[in-house]
């Protein structure tokens, strides 16, 4: 079952304080990106955000479920809890501040 839109936006919305938040659809599903960086996935109208020891610390108690089958545990964050903006964002924006930079793409030699 695919994401609905609303709640992609829904949460987008809720988590903007966080900086520079997008999403982007992936087989079906969305990616969310804060920066520049995938933080979190929304699969089946659920969101699933990286596990960082930051994150973990800010969401308490929540379940460290894949998002689909054969993928890393993410943190499960109900939906209940997306409603607090400012949460959320501090959520996002310390999983962010704790991620990698992206790989650079290689460019391809002709």
């Amino acid at each position: 079952m695919a994401s609905q839109q609303a709640v992609v936006d829904a949460i987008i919305l809720a988590a903007s304080g966080a900086g520079d938040v997008s999403a982007r659809k992936m087989f079906g599903e969305y990616a969310l990106y804060c920066d520049g960086k995938v933080v979190a996935l929304i699969c089946d109208d659920q969101l699933f955000v990286k596990p960082t020891d930051a994150g973990r610390h800010l969401a308490g108690a929540v379940e460290d479920v894949p998002p689909y089958t054969g993928a890393k545990p993410s943190l499960l964050i109900p939906p209940d809890r997306w409603q607090d903006g400012a949460w959320l964002s501090e959520l996002i924006r310390a999983t962010t501040d704790a991620l990698p930079l992206p790989k650079p793409k290689k460019t391809k030699k002709r």
